[in-house]
């Protein structure tokens, strides 16, 4: 069994920072190229299952590269674009794309659109739930957090356990013993202030945006509750490992 392989080609760094995040959250192996030389380098190491393509890439021309792939290898292409038009879209999939997005895009859409067309193509995948809140993403089985935009939230294990009981539990109000009960596996008393810090904590590490802030309300006297809107998605993780492919 291996991880799925994608190239992201592109030569704008950020860019490739934000893609690069976004596909490793989905267990993906991301593999990066600045310059055709290096897409073709790439393919011809790894084991590629989808190429996301810059249309305007320095002085080569993205539709000619995408021409030359979908001639030589057997591989989706999803091409992303600072082009919106509708004519650019049209020239796009008819130089061989299976999609087209125009940036700035939304990295949970371009995720998305990876993982359907890798099932087109017939690349089994497994999932499993991950639970979307408040422009943040937290897929409790692999223990990771991160924000619509790629970036990481680091908590500690209590932090992922306190975050996970919030989030499965929106609009309950969850006393300090039930709290701790479920992190400590002890009662709370009075005199101690272990979950007020694991809160506050928490809270910091998720944002300082006043919405960020009254994710988690305080309940006098009693304990806390999450306001959020949770949202439960399908998150993919690579079960099987696609034939190499091979230059016709």
């Amino acid at each position: 069994m291996g991880a799925v392989n994608i190239l992201v080609v592109d030569d704008e760094t950020a860019v490739l920072e934000i893609l690069r995040k976004g596909f490793e959250a989905e267990g993906w192996t991301v593999h990066v190229a600045q310059s055709p030389s290096a897409m073709f380098e790439a393919l011809k190491t790894h084991s590629i299952d989808l190429v996301t393509l810059d249309l305007v890439h320095g002085q080569d021309d993205g539709l000619e590269l995408a021409r030359t792939l979908r001639a030589s290898w057997n591989i989706p292409i999803l091409m992303i674009s600072g082009r919106t038009g509708a004519y650019d879209r049209i020239r796009g999939l008819e130089s061989g794309a299976d999609d087209y997005i125009a940036k700035p895009f939304h990295i949970r859409e371009v995720v998305l659109r990876v993982r359907r067309t890798l099932e087109l193509y017939g690349r089994e995948l497994s999932g499993h739930d991950n639970l979307l809140f408040d422009h943040t993403v937290f897929d409790p089985e692999r223990g990771i957090v991160q924000h619509f935009d790629g970036t990481p939230v680091d908590l500690t294990g209590i932090e992922l356990k306190l975050l996970e009981l919030f989030v499965r539990h929106p609009g309950r109000i969850l006393s300090r013993d039930e709290i701790s009960q479920s992190l400590h596996g002890r009662d709370w008393s009075p005199e101690d202030r272990t979950i007020d810090g694991h809160v506050a904590r928490l809270r910091r590490k998720l944002g300082t945006s006043p919405d960020v802030v009254n994710l988690i309300r305080s309940v006098r006297g009693v304990g806390y509750v999450f306001t959020g809107d949770v949202q439960v998605a399908r998150s993919a993780a690579a079960t099987t490992l696609r034939a190499r492919n091979r230059l016709q």
